[in-house]
């Protein structure tokens, strides 16, 4: 009997490095555990995903990359533990977690959210740490989403994994892609699933791939009742720029970088932010990769060529008549932080 005892914990410490608590459960204690198949099941589907994590990666090396991932995971799977999401995949520096299965609760949705937020709360602490290591800062983008999925055990008798699986996953994913850093995206069923405890900052209508009608997403800026977890509120100053600075961006299409050379200019900016100007009309939430055509080299030359890319993201058109748009930077080295930073003392000296 100790033998046995002894060696189901030593499995269930043993798998519960690659699954959750509840998962190594159902699978060692429920009749059929290890049976393929799966069910219906509703659930609220949390994925998030660092900003610029590819850029970053570029310029330290493996090992560097190693701990700012290890960093960054380890305190997030703490705090999703906290609120009972089950793990379902590190999906390279994001994660694909799921509220509802194997366990069902009648908060998920409410628990979604609020862990969502206690995430962006985390990284102040994630950062710090990085920052004392001299190694890039971090943001994270965080979408979710609630419906009907498949949830069970999939994939051969040899090799099969506990998951979820249907176009509620897809959906979740979607919506994440639209956010920049620091953001929680909600869908409207999550919404409706958490209640009026969450509160949100706006509501937009995004159409997304695959969906034939724009779908409604909210900015969640906090959650009340019992959680009590609010984001803190940020306001963007800009200041004018003394002369205008040309610009080439290209557009990113998921992963893909596409090869055709844009050509604007860079008429304001803020800490986060920078309003531009472009003859192509640029679409709300596109990604951008932008390089600032700066005549003298005294800004540049001390940079490597690929800390010179900036990240960004469309978030807003500053009229209907016009091509000025808002970007959010979404990454960008410590050195061209400098260089804006410099920029902007200039604008206002």
């Amino acid at each position: 009997t100790t033998y046995i005892a002894y060696t189901a914990a030593e499995m269930r410490q043993t798998f519960g490095r690659y699954l959750t608590d509840e998962v190594v459960a159902n699978l060692l204690e429920t009749p059929g555990g290890l049976k393929l198949g799966g069910e219906k099941r509703k659930v609220t589907i949390l994925i998030s995903d660092l900003r610029g994590f590819s850029a970053i990666s570029e310029r330290v090396s493996p090992e560097e990359a190693v701990t700012i991932i290890n960093l960054y995971l380890e305190q997030m799977t703490n705090i999703l533990n906290h609120y009972q999401g089950t793990i379902n995949d590190f999906l390279g520096d994001g994660i694909f977690v799921m509220f509802g299965t194997p366990v069902h609760r009648e908060d998920d949705a409410q628990r979604a959210v609020a862990c969502a937020i206690a995430m962006q709360l985390e990284m102040d602490s994630v950062n710090a740490k990085l920052t004392a290591m001299n190694l890039p800062i971090l943001a994270m983008g965080i979408g979710i989403h609630t419906g009907e999925v498949l949830a069970g055990n999939i994939g051969s008798q040899r090799r099969a994994k506990y998951t979820i699986m249907g176009k509620h996953v897809n959906l979740a994913s979607r919506i994440e892609s639209y956010t920049v850093g620091g953001q929680i995206l909600i869908s409207d069923d999550t919404l409706q699933e958490a209640g009026s405890s969450v509160q949100f900052e706006s509501a937009m209508q995004v159409r997304l791939k695959g969906i034939q009608k724009p779908v409604s997403v909210y900015d969640v800026s906090g959650i009340g009742d019992r959680f009590n977890l609010f984001l803190p509120k940020t306001t963007e100053i800009f200041v004018n720029l003394p002369s205008e600075i040309q610009l080439q961006y290209r557009l990113l299409e998921g992963k893909h970088l596409i090869t055709e050379v844009f050509h604007g200019t860079l008429l304001k900016l803020s800490p986060n932010q920078a309003e531009i100007y472009t003859d192509y009309p640029l679409e709300l939430f596109s990604n951008l990769q932008i390089n600032l055509l700066i005549e003298s080299e005294a800004y540049l030359q001390e940079i490597e060529p690929t800390a010179k890319d900036i990240y960004a993201k469309v978030v807003a058109q500053k009229s209907q008549t016009n091509h000025h748009f808002i970007v959010q930077f979404t990454a960008i080295s410590n050195e061209l932080v400098t260089v804006l930073e410099k920029l902007r003392i200039l604008a206002t000296s």
